[in-house]
């Protein structure tokens, strides 16, 4: 449409495609679907003498460049596309330019806005549309070629992407996207990775689809190519014309998904604004499941535990495995998922919003029209009412996992479900049970790589610590964590939603002008209970966490190898991730020389921490203050925090103080402290407990500045909250940061190590 228009108007034409970092969802595995299929349609356009503009959001390259383009256009033309945020991007570019704004719909045989309604049943759809359908199944659509030379790039108001070789891993890592979903490598993005698919199913498999397409065990049995018809990588009229020409009966029923189920779908959209939201589902379904909201549930789990398939029923947990490390799942068994999940929350709006989340954030054709229609058929679209009305789905068809069970071989869709995208994944070794070592290790093995955590403690933490002395405990480390990005508020939730974490609505002060004042602004904080090492062991549970074993060196031969400060020695792996304080760090990332520069670069102070412990009440009228100047920076009574008892204080000292008494005896130290707590507080109490600790590396003052460190040919990589800032949440962010560059990887690229291959610093 574009160059037929741009030949009538004696105008070059220019396909401008831009990825940005606030789509709903964005991650690593989106993000690299598009960019494989922008690699793989840029040649092509080329060879037509078609002008071609990529832009990728990112730091330091954002900016309404669409908008600034747009208004210099003679006519903009884009893809009729009926859902959000493409939709309402769309409306609002054609309300502020000036120029004419055509959408054309390019997902639809029938197109959307000829239906002329929304319909609620396959069959009402099939026979309004069977004539168009007839008329235009099998139309063919001429080839256009521009007749103008293509534009000269020269004045773009943004620096187009070159997706050379390699490129894309390091640009989907500069995206502030949620790297904790990886890309999925057996599934690559683009046209020619579509149509092979197409063309290896059209030829071997489509004549048997009738017969074989609810089997679960055989994936290729489907066509697979949802993904692609979502992001416009193959096209929906080639491939229904084909299988048209091939017919039979698998082709029929194929079409028959394809033409009707999946418009159906679309028309549905287009026809209803509020195809996301509850309001949208037939007024029968909303007033059964309504009026069953409050039916006793087997379980109420939380987003964490659904979206890590740990809901404990196998065929769902293998379901969800599916989508979280392939980005697909069989659509006989997604709805059998979908509907699974209206037992575990606690009411059918929840149930619908979890759906979307988990079907948009990891399949690769999330937010699809036609994945709103299947999961809203989950709760009574495009189906009908069913009596008797049973427990918590009312008139809603049911369809439980025990009786999908009875069809399908568990065990074996489990296996094919957990295998990992990777047909040999890379083994890793994490050096560091902290909070960002284990954010890594987790998500890898959440996707399948095989990963082992190694900490020279006892146990995992890191600063997430606290101490025993029974009868008391202490939070001598991290005090409380407060999440402000986006892309953590979902495992916050669940975390509280379990017990991990809670809120603690504690009466904060801090020193100013010679007293004591309230906190001027709400602070909304979390802590661990019983303990902040809570959410460090509820990030370990699944993970081969070996503590006690102190590396002391890296060494290469056959791959890498972890020389233990006892002796012995571990591995080999293809990769490692140091997770430890930056100076720490600096030695084992030496075979990385621009890593190992990275690290030292950063900042960190000591603290010396002091735990008390009182009898009876200290009569002190707040929970905590921040202080200072002086040896004191901040005091929490760790008793008033959730989950805790007993009149129990920490205190921690100042920068200034822990650096210039970095080496005064611990309980020095701690009396020190204790004194100045009194001073502080005015308390007279007495503690019966007075314990001193020091922490080396306590606090980032200088951070590197990028979200982790990563050398792809030398196999090694490094995160902590050193790489971002002095917060827990940073270092969360950091270790999926290095999970993603990990997960990213292209293991080829890397290779299995020759032997001989050099040795270790």
């Amino acid at each position: 449409v574009a160059v037929t228009i741009g030949n009538q108007l004696g105008r070059p034409v220019l396909v401008y495609q831009a990825l940005s970092e606030r789509y709903p969802f964005a991650s690593d595995r989106h993000h690299t679907f598009v960019l494989e299929g922008t690699a793989d349609l840029a040649p092509t356009l080329a060879a037509r003498g078609i002008a071609h503009a990529f832009h990728l959001e990112r730091p330091g390259q954002r900016g309404p460049h669409l908008r600034d383009l747009a208004a210099r256009a003679a006519v903009v033309v884009t893809e009729d596309m009926p859902v959000d945020p493409a939709r309402a991007w769309t409306e609002t570019l054609a309300a502020t330019i000036d120029a004419a704004a055509i959408a054309v719909d390019t997902a639809c045989v029938v197109p959307m806005r000829l239906v002329g309604k929304a319909h609620d049943r396959a069959f009402a759809f099939r026979r309004a549309t069977r004539d168009l359908r007839a008329e235009r199944l099998h139309m063919a659509w001429p080839a256009v070629e521009p007749a103008m030379p293509p534009l000269a790039l020269a004045d773009l108001p943004f620096e187009p992407v070159d997706l050379g070789a390699g490129a894309i891993p390091d640009l989907v890592a500069a995206c502030e996207i949620d790297h904790s979903v990886a890309p999925v490598p057996d599934t690559r993005g683009g046209s020619t990775a579509g149509y092979g698919r197409w063309q290896a199913f059209r030829d071997q498999r489509l004549a048997a689809y009738a017969d074989r397409r609810n089997n679960a065990l055989q994936p290729d049995a489907v066509s697979r190519l949802s993904a692609y018809l979502h992001y416009g990588m193959v096209s929906p009229f080639r491939i229904a014309r084909e299988a048209a020409t091939v017919g039979g009966r698998g082709a029929e029923k194929f079409l028959d998904e394809l033409l009707v189920w999946r418009e159906l779908s679309y028309a549905w959209c287009h026809h209803r604004p509020d195809h996301d939201r509850w309001d949208a589902l037939p007024g029968w379904a909303r007033e059964t499941l309504t009026a069953h909201a409050a039916d006793r549930r087997p379980a109420i789990r939380s987003w964490e535990a659904l979206a890590r398939a740990r809901s404990g029923d196998p065929l769902w947990d293998a379901a969800q495995r599916s989508l979280l490390i392939h980005g697909e799942l069989h659509n006989n068994v997604r709805m059998t998922w979908g509907k699974a999940i209206l037992e575990w929350t606690d009411g059918p709006e929840r149930a619908l919003d979890l759906m979307v989340d988990l079907n948009h954030r990891y399949a690769l054709d999330g937010r699809d029209p036609n994945s709103y229609g299947g999961l809203f058929w989950c709760l009574g679209l495009f189906d009908r009412p069913f009596a008797p009305e049973r427990p918590v789905f009312g008139a809603v068809r049911g369809r439980s996992t025990r009786d999908h069970a009875r069809r399908l071989d568990v065990e074996a869709y489990g296996r094919l479900a957990a295998r990992p995208a990777r047909a040999d994944p890379p083994t890793v070794a994490v050096i560091g049970a902290g909070v960002a070592g284990l954010a890594c290790a987790r998500t890898l093995a959440d996707h399948g790589y095989p990963v082992t955590v190694f900490d020279k403690a006892r146990g995992p933490g890191g600063r997430l610590a606290t101490r025993r002395a029974d009868p008391f405990r202490f939070d001598h480390g991290a005090q409380y964590l407060t999440i402000r990005d986006r892309r953590l508020r979902p495992r916050v939730e669940s975390w509280v939603h379990d017990g991990v974490v809670a809120p603690w609505d504690a009466r904060v002060v801090r020193w100013q002008d010679g007293a004591l004042v309230p906190e001027p602004a709400r602070t909304d904080r979390m802590v661990g209970v019983p303990g902040m090492n809570a959410l460090a062991q509820h990030l370990a549970a699944d993970l081969d966490v070996r503590p006690g074993r102190r590396v002391a060196g890296l060494s290469r031969h056959l791959g890498w190898w972890l020389e233990l400060e006892d002796g012995g020695r571990d591995g080999p792996f293809d990769l490692v991730v140091v997770a430890v304080p930056a100076p720490q760090a600096v030695p084992l990332l030496a075979a990385a020389p621009d890593l190992a520069a990275a690290a030292e670069a950063a900042v960190m102070h000591p603290c010396w921490a002091t735990m008390l412990a009182f009898e009876a009440p200290t009569g002190i009228d707040f929970d905590a203050a921040f202080l200072g100047p002086g040896p004191l920076g901040w005091v929490a009574r760790d008793g008033a925090k959730p989950g805790r008892l007993g009149e129990t204080w920490v205190l921690h000292a100042t920068h200034d103080w822990s650096v210039r008494e970095l080496e005064r005896d611990p309980a020095d130290a701690a009396a020190i402290l204790t004194e100045a707590f009194r001073a502080v507080t005015g308390t007279a109490a007495k503690p019966v407990h007075i314990t001193g600790h020091r922490w080396r590396y306590a606090f980032v003052d200088r951070p590197v500045g990028s979200d982790c460190l990563f050398d792809a040919a030398a196999g090694l990589g490094a995160c902590g909250d050193w790489c971002l800032g002095a917060r827990v949440e940073a270092a969360l962010l950091s270790g999926y940061a290095m999970a993603g560059r990990v997960l990213g990887l292209d293991i080829t690229a890397l290779g299995r190590w020759p032997e001989g291959d050099g040795q270790a610093p």
